[in-house]
C-alpha cells in the first residue's frame, strides 16, 4: 500500500503590513518582544500541525475577513497573556499554508467575534 504524500507546511502573513508589524514587535519594548516570541512559537507549531488551532464557527466570522480574505475556514491559536492569533488555511494535495490574519487581545477577540458576556 502506498504511503500518502506528506504535505509541505508553510506559514505566511495575510499582508506585507502584518509581516512588518511582526518584525516591529521583535524590535520593541519587553512586552512587544514577548508577544513576538509567542507568535514565533505559534508559527513553529503551525508549521508542524496547521490544525493545532481551534476552529471558529462560520457564523462568528467577521464580515471584513470574509470580504477581504475570501476565507472558507477560520481558526484561532491561543497565545499566552490572553492574546489570540487568527489564521486561515489554504492548500492542495502538495502543500498547506497557514495564513496569519491578525493577533488581537482576548477582549478585542470577544468583541470582534461577538461573544456575549453573561
Amino acid at each position: 500500500m502506498k504511503k500518502p504524500i506528506e504535505r509541505i507546511k508553510y506559514v505566511a502573513f495575510a499582508e506585507p503590513s502584518l509581516k512588518k508589524a511582526f518584525e516591529e514587535l521583535e524590535k520593541g519594548k519587553h512586552e512587544e518582544k514577548q508577544l513576538a516570541e509567542f507568535i514565533e512559537r505559534a508559527i513553529d507549531d503551525l508549521k508542524k500541525n496547521p490544525l493545532c488551532g481551534i476552529k471558529i464557527p462560520s457564523k462568528q466570522w467577521p464580515k471584513e475577513y470574509i470580504k477581504k480574505y475570501k476565507i472558507d475556514n477560520l481558526r484561532k491559536y491561543d497565545l499566552p497573556n490572553g492574546w489570540r492569533l487568527i489564521y486561515t488555511l489554504r492548500g492542495n494535495q502538495l502543500e498547506i499554508i497557514s495564513i496569519i490574519i491578525e493577533w488581537i487581545t482576548h477582549k478585542n477577540y470577544e468583541r470582534k467575534f461577538k461573544y456575549k458576556r453573561s
